[in-house]
């Protein structure tokens, strides 16, 4: 990239860093998460590094979501997992190294469910979680949504131990609304029977 290019990236993710701080420190999530709303749209209409292609800002015309659902923010219990790194298929060529470190434990739409944490096997590292659910392919993105990728500032935070997870933050990779990017996809062990029903649908 070019340094221009280079320093509008730091810009977004500057931004999306204080988003995310900003959900966190919030009070009442339908607010935070109305905040969240605005501030993406606003982003991908007018920032250098939306992922929409430079032609489609002009007439974007919002995001695409379910309705707010507070039953749809759960807390999973964490527990350790013993797993080496392996590759997580992306919407590219190559995969991208993860290594699974926990397991998150709760219960959605009446249903026990578990997903796992990845931690991005490079320099610095960060947390991702990424899901499949009933869904996928049909309502919303079929290579599966985004919850957490705190290399790029997306993270919901813990309470009292227990990892937040609110499905009206679940979000499309980048790449489904541009081919030119490259995104993990959600691995096999993220796969919920569940419809979720929360969160961003497909791609406007």
């Amino acid at each position: 990239m070019t340094v221009a290019e280079t320093l509008d990236l730091l810009d977004w993710k500057r931004r999306i860093f204080a988003l995310y701080a900003e959900v966190r420190a919030a009070a009442d999530p339908r607010a935070a998460w109305q905040r969240w709303r605005d501030t993406r749209d606003d982003l991908f209409r007018t920032h250098p590094q939306s992922p929409l292609p430079a032609e489609e800002r002009n007439g974007f015309a919002g995001l695409q979501y379910y309705e707010y659902d507070p039953h749809a923010r759960v807390l999973a219990e964490l527990s350790d997992l013993d797993a080496p790194p392996a590759p997580i298929e992306t919407s590219g060529r190559e995969p991208m190294i993860f290594r699974p470190f926990a397991a998150a434990d709760f219960e959605l739409r009446g249903e026990a469910c578990r997903l796992e944490v990845q931690w991005l096997e490079g320099y610095g590292g960060g947390v991702f979680l990424s899901f499949r659910d009933a869904t996928s392919g049909r309502e919303t993105h079929g290579g599966g949504r985004y919850l957490y990728d705190t290399v790029k500032g997306a993270d919901l935070g813990n309470d009292g131990g227990r990892l937040v997870l609110d499905f009206n933050f679940a979000y499309n990779p980048s790449c489904a609304y541009d081919p030119g990017w490259v995104c993990p996809l959600a691995p096999p062990a993220n796969r919920l029977a569940v419809a979720v029903g929360a969160g961003e649908r497909h791609a406007a």
